[in-house]
């Protein structure tokens, strides 16, 4: 990220009723240069003999810097604010989706086609044959984005109306990258048991659901349920997504190397719903020496065979109240350290234990586990959740083609072969002659990743049986066809 665009985040538009006459808008302008605001547009909105109305923009480096300026603002003389917006608010108002008809309601016949009386023979039609809503509705195309706000990114319990417009970036997201309508679903409710009846009725109109940002425990035992009594895919991303992007990286960053998954000794550190995801999926690419440690220590440790045969219940293998050594002792000549905890936890010290040509994802946000600057020169590979460094593990490269390729064949579920196939699409994504130290995981915006995954995944899932169609196609998803 260069210095312009981290300016930008934080452009302010500030509407000022100046009294008019000479020197005024001098003094704002002024003030500005004070303090070191960098003044862009300037729109006059009214005026009148005495006063007049204008919008100022200007960028600052920070939010605090920002309103700092404003209540500069206000103490001027024959100054009065009425408002101040940032560029991020200015964009959300209203909402940052919508619902579109495909077809213009312009004549009375195309009306009683789409609605009564002609809809009733299609309803007619689905209530004979349920699967035919996947051709008939939006269902084949839709996907339920439900959060009870617990777990709002990095901000905590934020509550429903907290999380929606982080949910509408989800479905923004699934829509611009995979074309998948979506929609956000927040639930007034924290408890399991209503949130997974709430989740079963809404169902039949969607096809597929996607929780996010629901805290652990919870989550697990939400998405096991839910699992186990619908037939549409489930798949909680802010797990899955994760560990399927950690993998493609992983694989990559090993790739660099020269180190074999089977070989290296990995630590995790954060077990919460994201770092129990990686856990299971790094056992089932194969790997064979993994450490599990949360704020109290190793607590998750034993061998291969036993952890393998409970990845899919790894909760079971946790022990909290008997930590076996600290996360420091866990580093002691570790390849691997991923990091899905809290920031500042690791020193250039704490990496210097692990062995040569090291590997560190510190996927904190926004601070990662060990300060960026200090450790790139303590590493090999290092990589990290923010989109100011190179190497962003971002799971908005994995959930779009998942649940693309999921719909592409109309998929019961979303399975482990399915996640791993995902996994090796993203990594493969990044050309062989381009890896790198900087270049183990491709772009957010490179177009090639999410028809790659939607083909993967699709073939994963006819491959393991629970597809229940066949794109047109052998090698083409819906996605290389939109």
């Amino acid at each position: 990220m260069t210095d312009d665009d981290s300016r930008s985040h934080y452009q302010l538009t500030v509407r000022l009723e100046l009294a008019n006459r000479p020197g005024v808008f001098a003094r704002v302008t002024a003030l500005l240069a004070e303090e070191e605001a960098n003044l862009g547009a300037v729109d006059l909105i009214s005026a009148t003999g005495s006063r007049m109305v204008r919008d100022i923009t200007f960028d600052v480096p920070s939010e605090t810097h920002g309103e700092r300026v404003v209540a500069k603002l206000r103490q001027l003389p024959d100054v009065k604010v009425i408002s101040a917006s940032d560029r991020i608010f200015l964009l959300h108002l209203g909402g940052k989706i919508r619902v579109e008809g495909k077809v213009p309601l312009r004549t009375r016949q195309v009306l009683s086609m789409v609605y009564t009386p002609g809809v009733g023979r299609v309803a007619t039609a689905i209530a004979k044959d349920p699967l035919s809503a996947y051709v008939l509705t939006s269902k084949g195309n839709s996907v339920a984005v439900v959060t009870d706000g617990s777990a709002v990114l990095g901000l905590g319990n934020l509550g429903p109306e907290a999380a929606l417009p982080v949910m509408e970036g989800k479905v923004m997201l699934l829509k611009e990258l995979a074309g998948i309508d979506a929609w956000p679903l927040c639930l007034r409710t924290q408890d399991p048991d209503e949130i997974v009846r709430i989740v079963e009725g809404v169902a039949p109109g969607f096809g597929a659901i996607n929780l996010e940002d629901i805290s652990a425990p919870r989550c697990f035992e939400i998405e096991r349920r839910l699992k186990q009594s619908l037939d549409i895919p489930v798949m909680h991303d802010d797990q899955h997504g994760t560990a399927v992007v950690v993998l493609a990286a992983l694989t990559n960053a090993l790739r660099v190397t020269g180190k074999r998954l089977e070989d290296v000794r990995i630590v995790v550190n954060g077990l919460g719903a994201a770092g129990m995801a990686c856990c299971r999926m790094l056992l089932a690419a194969g790997v064979s020496h993994l450490v599990g440690c949360d704020k109290q220590g190793i607590i998750l440790q034993g061998d291969i065979p036993t952890l393998h045969a409970c990845r899919a219940d790894l909760l079971s293998c946790l022990t909290p109240d008997r930590p076996r050594g600290t996360l420091r002792e866990a580093l002691k000549d570790a390849d691997v350290f991923l990091g899905l905890s809290v920031g500042n936890v690791l020193s250039a010290e704490d990496l210097d234990l692990m062995a040569p040509d090291r590997i560190v994802f510190a996927m904190a946000n926004p601070d990662p586990e060990v300060p960026p600057d200090l450790a790139r020169s303590h590493c090999r590979i290092f990589a990290t959740g923010r989109s100011d460094f190179p190497n962003q593990i971002n799971n908005a490269l994995a959930f779009p083609g998942i649940f693309r390729g999921a719909l592409d064949v109309q998929a019961r579920e979303i399975n482990e072969a399915m996640k791993l196939a995902a996994a090796e699409a993203i990594a493969h994504a990044v050309p062989e002659g381009a890896l790198s130290e900087e270049y183990i995981i491709p772009s957010l915006f490179d177009k090639t990743v999410v028809p790659r995954v939607a083909r993967a995944v699709a073939l994963a899932a006819r491959q393991t049986g629970v597809a229940r169609r066949r794109p047109p196609l052998e090698d083409e998803s819906e996605s290389d066809r939109r």
